[in-house]
């Protein structure tokens, strides 16, 4: 895994000051998550990779980490879930307003180690965003990667990400949708993603598993996993702890010996596991 700190040797972006992007594409996901795409400005900011993220701000009330969820030449593409004042602010901005941002930070879905081996990518609710620039990349590849299961949780149908996307992966991946809470419409499997492990048609022995979502679903995701055989140095897991500055200089989202938004966000399990039990100060 790299971080992307390391892009500001080679320019003159200054880590800690936002840089203009404009807003220049919204689309409601949910009643109460978007994804917005964001071109430059001015200047460009160093290429994002899949699990890296930015310090998205909203002029006047603050900023806020958010993972990228799509690669689109220059622009950035982030989904936001509205759930505090700063990701409201965002999530009700328009086409045309500005937004500050900052990145990228933190470590990568290192997906060159499933080279050659079947992935298993799990989400848990808005945990499938950070996830999505991984799938896209796998099945743009498919002599690189064997065969491919994606996992999706939900809390209801109707907070369910990325449908178009999900129906589109089907067939080139195995796709498996469950949901907490069905409503009248749903036809489908209800319960915990866990649940859904079984079914996955990959060689746990030989894959790579990638898993975001609420640290209790990660926590028992990877334990699933472990169980089904896919070894615990083969699973890697999305961390957050309140990352403020982006850089490790606040140490505001320090876990055990991580500063997560430098040595994270993305860790192997074998990291993780000891931390995923620790409650944020």
């Amino acid at each position: 895994m790299t971080t992307g700190t390391a892009g500001y040797a080679s320019t003159a972006v200054n880590p800690a000051v936002p840089v203009p992007y404009r807003i220049v594409d919204r689309r409601a996901d949910t009643h109460d998550t978007v994804t917005i795409e964001l071109a430059a400005v001015t200047t460009t900011l160093p290429p994002f990779q899949p699990g890296q993220f930015a310090m998205l701000t909203a002029y006047g009330i603050g900023d806020v980490p958010i993972s990228l969820s799509a690669r689109r030449d220059d622009r950035l593409v982030h989904t936001i879930r509205a759930v505090g004042a700063v990701t409201r602010a965002l999530h009700d901005a328009r086409p045309g307003e500005v937004v500050g941002v900052r990145g990228p930070f933190g470590t990568t879905w290192d997906v060159g180690s499933a080279t050659g081996r079947d992935v298993i990518v799990v989400g848990g609710g808005i945990g499938l965003a950070p996830l999505r620039p991984v799938v896209e990349h796998v099945l743009s590849r498919p002599g690189s990667y064997r065969r491919v299961a994606v996992l999706a949780g939900a809390r209801s149908p109707a907070e369910l990400l990325f449908t178009d996307d999900l129906r589109r992966w089907t067939g080139p991946a195995q796709v498996e949708v469950i949901v907490d809470r069905p409503d009248q419409g749903w036809d489908g499997p209800v319960g915990l993603v866990t649940s859904l492990i079984p079914e996955v048609d990959v060689d746990p022995a030989d894959a790579v598993a990638f898993v975001c979502g609420p640290e209790p679903m990660m926590r028992f995701t990877a334990r699933a996993l472990v169980g089904h055989g896919v070894p615990a140095e083969q699973i890697r897991v999305s961390l957050e702890r309140g990352m403020r500055c982006g850089t490790g200089w606040c140490g505001h989202c320090q876990l055990g010996p991580l500063l997560i938004c430098r040595d994270g966000p993305v860790v192997p399990y074998p990291v993780a596991e000891p931390l995923l039990n620790v409650r944020e100060l």
